[in-house]
Parts: structure tokens; sequence; C-alpha cells
């Protein structure tokens, strides 16, 4: 910390200058996070920073706003509620906090249950598929659950419903559903699952659960695929997660977590404290937040309605057409996201013996563009991808602008050497004949400087003659 102060102003150029830096959100399609919102609730989100959540008593509008904003989710994901009845869920950071709330409400009433029938409780285990997001690991490692994951296969990049039934067993707190994928968007089949995990339960008397992790695919399947069953209108389906901030149109700092009935949350897990004006109930991870978000998410849910947010997302899947199609055009790719799930576009290289799916997410910084290039979850790290997110601010032009910049990249990639290494490689042996000639890929021609530079590190004697710092 300085021993002085500073002028504001000169505090904020300082900032302001060092965020140049950073890249621009809006072309960061690495993020499913909304990264844009209307003017009007920008003011909003201002008017109310200085909001605490947690102050109910003193903030009472607030909070009725947040239990609206409950209630309309749980509807849209088919809760079984009556005409004014009050849904159950709570407002979150994100949908990690919200994962964290499910999961420890699967694992108390299973050990209430264990406890009732006189049976050990010190062995819980969920099931999930290997592409489930780290916040599952998270909570399996932080609240003591065994994770059984079911691996993925080259192909098939979601969890094997089939498979995932068969590692239940009598300690299983719950069986994990994910509403879009992480690595491909896609949707697992939670309606297959509920299936077979009804017909395990009654053979077996068990009552394990489904919960669904709709961090993504929440505000995107009510308005895309309403014939889809996914929810509670699934017998096994006692909870769900979903992310305000990502295709709930909100800055970053929301989710939601719903259950089916009042039943589905056990009430010792709700804590109720008075020392703010009144009793108040509160099952949350954390205690002081913003309320800023939870406003912002009302706001969304009142402006746009069924059918501004069933247009946004219509929008969403026809741009994510044109960028799969165009990529699809030059090719060079095999597409491994899927027409049924969130927008997202995730593609990897047919060929890589020339240059790989990091190369050129790198290559394409050049241009603005921040697209993540990663490896599938085990069974199937050994293929890489790249991915795009396509959210409401990414129009039908940005679109065609990156296929553009992917073909300007790829041409690029292919007029150089493929690896450094192979370069290295071949000037050695130009230097160096009688070695195998194997190691010289056909086709590659190394520029002069590169070639009497790279000589010029194995004969040391030679160095003096080559320019050996500043900007290369």
């Amino acid at each position: 910390m300085p021993e002085k102060q500073i002028a504001k102003e000169a505090a904020y150029q300082i900032i302001s200058d060092e965020l140049m830096l950073d890249g621009n959100p809006r072309l960061n399609l690495a993020s499913f996070v909304t990264t844009w919102m209307e003017p009007e609730v920008d003011k909003l989100i201002l008017q109310s920073l200085n909001k605490n959540y947690i102050d109910m008593d003193e903030y009472p509008i607030t909070t009725e706003l947040q239990d609206r904003c409950v209630n309309m989710i749980a509807r849209l994901f088919n809760a079984p509620l009556k005409d004014g009845e009050q849904a159950v869920g709570a407002g979150t950071v994100g949908s990690s906090e919200a994962i964290m709330l499910a999961g420890l409400a699967f694992k108390r009433k299973w050990q209430n249950k264990r406890k009732a029938e006189g049976k050990p409780y010190d062995k819980p285990n969920i099931v999930t598929g290997a592409n489930v997001q780290v916040c599952w690991e998270k909570f399996a490692r932080y609240f003591e659950v065994e994770l059984k994951d079911v691996k993925l296969q080259e192909g098939y990049y979601v969890m094997d419903p089939e498979k995932a039934v068969e590692l239940v067993d009598e300690n299983t707190i719950c069986v994990c559903a994910i509403l879009g994928s992480t690595y491909n968007g896609e949707f697992e089949d939670v309606k297959r699952l509920n299936e077979l995990l009804e017909a395990k339960n009654s053979k077996t008397g068990w009552d394990t659960p489904i919960h669904v992790d709709a961090a993504s695919g929440g505000f995107i399947a009510p308005f895309l695929y309403p014939e889809l069953e996914w929810d509670f209108r699934l017998s096994c389906v006692r909870s769900i997660n979903v992310s305000g901030h990502k295709y709930g149109l909100v800055y970053a700092g929301v989710g939601w977590v719903v259950w089916k009935s009042k039943s589905d949350l056990p009430e010792e897990l709700i804590f109720h404290v008075n020392y703010l004006g009144a009793d108040q109930p509160t099952f949350t991870l954390n205690f002081s937040k913003g309320a800023s978000q939870i406003i912002a998410q009302y706001y969304q849910l009142i402006r746009l309605g069924f059918e501004g947010y069933k247009s946004i997302m219509e929008n969403c899947r026809s741009n994510a057409k044109v960028l799969c199609d165009g990529i699809r055009s030059t090719g060079r790719f095999d597409i491994l996201s899927k027409d049924v799930g969130v927008p997202v576009v995730a593609f990897c290289l047919k060929d890589r013996s020339k240059h790989d799916e990091y190369e050129i997410a790198e290559n394409l910084r050049r241009y603005g563009w921040i697209v993540p290039a990663y490896t599938m979850a085990p069974d199937a790290q050994h293929i890489s991808l790249l991915r795009v997110v396509v959210r409401e601010d990414f129009s039908c032009t940005l679109a065609q602008r990156l296929v553009n910049d992917i073909h300007k990249v790829l041409e690029y990639l292919d007029a150089r050497p493929p690896r450094l290494v192979e370069a290295v490689a071949a000037a050695i042996t130009h230097q160096e004949p009688e070695l195998s000639s194997e190691i010289v890929p056909e086709g590659i021609k190394i520029s002069a400087i590169l070639n009497e530079t790279i000589l010029g590190l194995k004969s040391p004697r030679r160095l003096g003659s080559f320019k050996t710092n500043g900007v290369c």
C-alpha cells in the first residue's frame, strides 16, 4: 500500500490505462457469460451497487424481486406448483454455489434416510459424466463425497445414461445430468436417464434422484426445444440449477437453484438470523453479496418475457449455424457440437500433421478473437478442439468476420513450416547430410536467415556474425 494518497483523477487514469491491455469482452468467445446489456439495466445496476442482498429487512423490495425470479424460473422448468404457490429456490453468485447447495441437500436427505434405516451413512457418492464442470469435483472434494464419473469415448462426448445407471448403488445421493456440456454444448439425454433410473429404483427399492446442471441450457431449452423433456416433468428430477449470467442474459454474478418441492430441501439446512432487524431464513454458502445482479435478472425477465427470450435464443442459434456452415466450408474441420444444444460451435482439425488447434487459437488473437483450444475429458482427451460460444452480442456479421479470419490463419499457417522442431531438423540435416532423411519433412523450405541462425547455434564459433539480442 502506498504511503501517500494521490488524486482521484490520477488513480482512475492509472487503472484505466492498465485495463486497456485486457481483451475485448465481446470478442471473448471462450466465455458463456453475458458481456452486453441494455443501457437501462446498466442504470439500475449502478443505482443498486450499494445494496447488500442479505439485508432483507432493510431492502424488502429487492427480496421480493428475488422471490419473483425464483417463481418464474421454477415455472419455466415446469415445477408442479399450484396457482399462488411459492416455489422453493434461491439466488446464488453463480451455478457453482447453486450446485454446492443442491449437492448438500441431496447428501443431507440421503444421510437422514440412512440413519432412520439404521444403515451406514459415511460413504456417499454421486454419479456424473467425466465432462462435468469443475465445480462438481470441488463439491465432491470439499464435502467428502465420492465422485463416480462415466468416461467419454471418441464420437460420444456426453454421459452415457446406461453406464451412469450401472454405477448407481445404495450410497448414491444423486445422478447429475448436464443440459449443455461445457465442452461442446450438447444436451445429455435426461429423459432416458430418468427411465433407466426409475426402473432401477423400482427393482432395488432405492429412491436415487437426478439433479440437472442446466447452467448453460436452462435458458435455452424452454424457448428453443419446448417438447424436450429434461426438467421437473420427469419424476426423478428433484433440483435444477441455471446460470443467470449465461443465457439468462445478466452480467457475471448471478445463478439460481430450484427444487421440485419443499420436501427436497431439508429444513435443517436453512438458517434463521434476526440480527439484521427481523427473522430471515437463509440457505447460501456466503452471506453478503450485491443486490444489483438480482435486480438485473428481474429486469430481463419482465423486459423480454417469453417472447423476447425466444427471439434472442433463435437468433443465437441462427448465428451459430452461419458460423458452423462457414467453418465446415473450409473443408479442414470436423464439427463436434450438435444441432440440438447450446448455441456453441465446437470443431477440430481433420489433419493435425502440419499444425494444431492451439496454433489456430494463438493466431486468431492477432485479429482480436479469444477462441479457446483444449482437450476433451477422459477418455477422449486425445481429441483437441476449438470452441466458439455464440452469445446475444455475437452477430451474424461477426460470425462471417470470424470465418474470414480463420481462413487467413489457415493460409498463414500453411505458408510457414509446421513446427519449429521440424525446421531445426531440416536445417541440421542440410548441414549434416549423413543424418537420416526421415527427419526432414518433404516440401519444407527454410529461409536463409533461419538456416544460418540455427547452424550458428550448432557452431558457437560463428555466433559473432549474428545479432542475438533485441526485437526479432
